[in-house]
């Protein structure tokens, strides 16, 4: 069984999907998929699906939904309903989808190699696993699944994990001299991302060292009044370090060695 959460839910069984019409259904999907060969407790399926107005019938329905998923990875496997209880297993107290690949678990697996190269400055190999793993994705995750308060908690950890990968490839290809290819992509990332501090600390490296530092400065005020109007901040110590170094022309700027910003 594939299993894809970064981006619409996808999950295939044999030669067919497994994806259920109705919402809640789909929401007992999702939390097994997310968390694939482990126990999903039950108390946590019940809380996805009805919140603190948990039903009388609750234990009841979840059985069936569970029952329907059972029915259709059968169909998809073309195997039994036994087969299908192996794939979809009972475990004490929940239960567990069982699988061969989950798109999450490559993605987290990629971002780790690419910290690890990146803290030994192997920013080459670095900024290649960021790319592989950002490639995984096909959307916002779990774009297609009406969330609870768990799933929607998961989706935030995978979106902040994603733009964390994102952070890390484009501060290695600064350090690899690609500053000129980022302008554009890191243009359209700040104007989506009006009060992160790390894209805009990139952006303003990149036109600095693409001979554009009045364009820089414009980029550090409009942050300013960003962090100001909409989270009543000021920038961070090492983003307005940043802009005095820049202000300053400092020759480190010039080099691999760039300061953490954000």
């Amino acid at each position: 069984m594939e299993i894809g959460v970064l981006g619409p839910l996808t999950v295939k069984a044999g030669s067919g999907q497994v994806m259920p019409t109705a919402a809640k259904p789909r929401k007992v999907l999702a939390m097994l998929a997310v968390h694939a060969d482990e126990v999903v407790p039950i108390a946590e399926l019940n809380e996805e699906l009805w919140g603190a107005a948990i039903p009388r019938s609750a234990s009841t329905t979840l059985q069936t939904y569970i029952l329907n998923l059972r029915t259709m990875i059968a169909s998809a496997t073309d195997t039994t309903s036994a087969q299908a209880k192996q794939i979809l297993a009972t475990r004490p107290g929940g239960y567990a989808l069982n699988t061969t690949s989950v798109d999450v678990r490559e993605f987290e697996r990629l971002t780790e190699a690419g910290h690890r190269a990146h803290q030994v400055r192997e920013y080459e190999l670095a900024a290649d696993n960021f790319r592989k793993a950002l490639a995984l994705w096909r959307g916002p995750a779990l774009v297609d699944v009406q969330l609870g308060p768990l799933l929607e908690s998961e989706v935030q950890r995978l979106t902040e994990a994603r733009l964390c990968a994102l952070d890390r490839r484009i501060d290695a290809d600064l350090r690899l001299g690609r500053h000129h290819e980022l302008v554009g992509e890191l243009t359209g990332l700040v104007a989506k991302h009006r009060t992160h501090e790390g894209l805009h600390a990139h952006l303003m490296v990149a036109l600095y060292r693409s001979g554009r530092r009045a364009q820089a400065m414009t980029v550090y005020r409009k942050m300013r009044t960003s962090l100001i109007d909409e989270l009543g901040l000021e920038p961070s110590p090492g983003l307005r370090r940043l802009q005095q170094a820049i202000l300053k022309s400092d020759a480190g700027l010039g080099e691999s060695r760039l300061e953490r910003v954000g």
